[in-house]
Parts: structure tokens; C-alpha cells; sequence
């Protein structure tokens, strides 16, 4: 019998980290240079094959990662069953912010899964997050996995839907 699931995802992260980029290489298979800031939130939806019978289809919510949006995105965690928290690998600084990032999508739901991403894998000459500090990231936030990702290339963006939406899997099914 094949089952239908319908999840939401939170994409979240400081602005500029892109967000909105990695969803249009997920979505529509292209980057596009201008992508303006996301106002407030944005949402896609998306339909995956897992290999099985099962039918999972996504709600992806793109959370704008400016300071002035984030009072309203309380709001929007209700009812997510995952969320992937973004960083620019060469922006030192939003390794920061990942605690309040966290925070925010598990305000809901403390065993959330989330897939840490550095993002911007592709700019290799300007970044300033190495993968033993990613790796320290994920764990003292008990976030289930990392991957750097471009949105640019596409480099492991669809590979860190696909393991977010096996853990939610595993978690229903648990």
C-alpha cells in the first residue's frame, strides 16, 4: 500500500547565507546571481522520490535570515517536522548565530532533526569555516549531520534534502 506524506520544512540562517539560492537549485535546478532577500518568508513545494512506494512531498519555508523578520517567524515553526540551518562558509561570523538559529526551529519541537550546511562551498579560496569547526557546530548542537553545499554548482544540495527528509522518515516511523 503506498503511503502519502506531506512535511514541512524550515530553512533558516542568517540573511545572506543563501537560502533562497539553495532552494532555486533544489526547486528549479538554476542559481540566479540576483537573488534578492527573502521578505519575512517564502515557501516551495516539492515532490521526492525515496526509492520507495511512499509519496513524500515537502512544504519548504525559506525564513528570512534578516534581524527584523525574526519576531515573525515564531510563527512559522508550528508543525515543521524538519529544518536544514544554513551558514556562508566564508562569513567567520555566522558560526555565531547557529545556537539562536537552532533555537528558533526547535522552539516547537526540541528533537527536531536538522541538517547543518555551509554553504558556498565553491568560493574555496575565501573560506574561513573549516570542517572540524562545522563538525564541533553539529554536535554541540546535536544537529543530525553536515554537508557543504553550493547552490552555485548544486553540489550536495539535493543530497542534504535527501538526508533530512530519511531522518524525518525514521523519526515518523520510530
Amino acid at each position: 500500500m503506498v503511503k502519502q506524506f506531506f512535511f514541512k520544512i524550515l530553512v533558516a540562517g542568517p540573511g545572506g547565507a543563501g537560502k533562497t539560492s539553495l532552494l532555486q537549485q533544489y526547486i528549479k535546478n538554476m542559481f540566479d546571481p540576483s537573488t534578492k532577500m527573502t521578505i519575512g518568508v517564502d515557501f516551495f513545494l516539492k515532490e521526492v522520490d525515496m526509492g520507495t512506494d511512499d509519496k513524500v512531498s515537502l512544504q519548504i519555508w525559506d525564513l528570512g535570515g534578516q534581524k527584523m523578520f525574526q519576531e515573525l517567524h515564531k510563527d512559522y515553526v508550528e508543525g515543521a517536522k524538519g529544518a536544514l540551518v544554513l551558514i556562508d562558509l566564508t562569513n567567520f561570523f555566522q558560526t555565531k548565530r547557529v545556537q539562536k538559529w537552532v533555537e528558533l526551529v526547535r522552539s516547537e519541537r526540541k528533537d527536531l532533526p536538522i541538517i547543518f550546511i555551509g554553504n558556498k562551498s565553491d568560493l574555496k579560496d575565501d573560506i574561513m569555516v573549516d570542517d572540524k569547526y562545522l563538525k564541533e557546530l553539529t554536535e554541540e548542537h546535536n544537529m543530525d549531520a553536515v554537508l557543504k553545499t553550493s547552490a552555485k554548482t548544486g553540489e550536495n544540495v539535493d543530497k542534504a534534502f535527501e538526508l533530512l527528509t530519511k531522518a524525518i522518515l525514521d523519526n515518523h516511523r520510530s
